[in-house]
């Protein structure tokens, strides 16, 4: 674990960082196995902007460089009422992980871990009763990070997100 880690909540001043994290998170992974079959496309500098403009991305700092980032939303980005959830949840009751990556230089340091931790002591803080995210079938390494830090399967489903290449995602919760 890299010490003195910051969990903030990003503004526009923080956009090229993150923007540019996401890059090289998307190139490495291009270069490898692309687990979450990202691309230049998504997730793009354009869902980054979005993302500050609507106050739901975050990042992992480490003084001022960033060492990764998620979006936490509620909304789900498909349909999540068609997952076999433990605990029936209105929309609005639960927060949802979008996007979490980690810049490949800080790979294997922990920084995922401390990414989900903090985004579990905020959805608290905030009075979610649980956390949902969805996961592209395969992405081994995102299960693995997920189910170390308690979140439990909710099973696969369509979600309706009309991407031809993913038509089915593997659902995992967390609930308070």
């Amino acid at each position: 674990m890299i010490p003195s880690l910051a969990f903030k909540q990003c503004d526009m001043t923080h956009f090229d960082v993150v923007a540019a994290m996401y890059a090289r998170a998307v190139k490495a992974l291009e270069e490898t196995v692309n687990y979450p079959k990202w691309s230049e496309e998504h997730p793009s500098r354009t869902y980054v902007a979005e993302s500050i403009r609507r106050g739901e991305q975050f990042a992992c700092f480490k003084d001022d460089a960033v060492l990764g980032a998620v979006v936490l939303s509620e909304d789900p980005e498909g349909r999540y009422d068609l997952g076999d959830w433990s605990r029936s949840l209105p929309d609005g009751e639960f927060l949802v992980v979008h996007v979490l990556a980690v810049d490949p230089a800080f790979a294997h340091c922990g920084v995922g871990g401390f990414l989900i931790d903090q985004s579990i002591a905020l959805a608290k803080s905030r009075g979610y009763k649980a956390i949902r995210l969805d996961v592209v079938p395969g992405n081994t390494p995102a299960v693995n990070l997920y189910q170390s830090r308690g979140f439990t399967s909710a099973g696969q489903s369509e979600l309706m997100r009309n991407i031809a290449y993913i038509p089915m995602f593997e659902l995992y919760e967390l609930n308070f």
